[in-house]
């Protein structure tokens, strides 16, 4: 590894202690400054160059999401790595989402530390291997429905509610308001206000228009 400068932000100083003494040993590692807060690492940013911020997420007056987002808008060539207690699938994907370089658990070894460390030192990415399954799943999820179907309604892409799914499939058939009505067992006006709701749902203006967006959907 080449020389690596380290800023560390968390709001526990026994954490940043910790991580402190655990890099004393290692040859061309340097801690060069700390904060408390994301706010303290923005400021620090403005007058020290770090090659990594090592980040906590929960933190007071500006959280670790937050700040990785400011560091890679602007100082896209800090690395970021999340050092985080919560494994959620929320702060794991928010923190992806905001450009993190890893995410590592609290509770990970020594090795795998310095492992991450290496990993992103040389431009590549680190996530632990709970968090890589978040991803994995997370990224299978939106294949999986992007492929199952763009125009079948079971997807919702409208998100109608089920009564409108009902109506939308009956006015596919050529059913009058009265029609629907007593398909569907309620009054003419609540036969009515349903497709009101759901032309305005679907931005049409007339009953011509409902009928047409409705042949865009494949009915199971």
């Amino acid at each position: 590894m080449n020389s690596l400068n380290i800023v560390l932000v968390d709001d526990h100083v026994l954490v940043r202690d910790g991580i402190k003494a655990l890099l004393e040993e290692e040859k061309g590692v340097t801690v060069i400054d700390e904060a408390s807060n994301g706010l303290e690492a923005l400021d620090i940013l403005k007058k020290q160059k770090p090659n990594l911020l090592i980040v906590d997420i929960r933190m007071p007056l500006m959280n670790g999401i937050e700040v990785v987002k400011e560091v890679k808008k602007n100082y896209p060539d800090i690395k970021t790595l999340v050092l985080s207690m919560h494994d959620s699938e929320e702060y794991v994907l928010n923190a992806i989402e905001a450009g993190a370089d890893g995410y590592l658990l609290k509770g990970a070894s020594k090795e795998e530390f310095l492992k991450a460390l290496h990993n992103i030192a040389s431009g590549g990415k680190y996530f632990t291997g709970d968090i890589s399954a978040i991803i994995i799943n997370n990224l299978t999820n939106k294949t999986i429905k992007s492929e199952a179907s763009k125009t079948k309604l079971d997807e919702n892409p409208y998100q109608l509610t089920k009564r409108e799914k009902q109506i939308l499939k009956l006015v596919l058939k050529g059913n009058s308001n009265k029609d629907i009505a007593s398909e569907l067992d309620v009054s003419k006006r609540t036969a009515e206000v349903h497709r009101f709701n759901l032309m305005k749902k679907l931005k049409v203006k007339n009953l011509i228009e409902l009928s047409n967006k409705a042949a865009e959907f494949n009915f199971e």
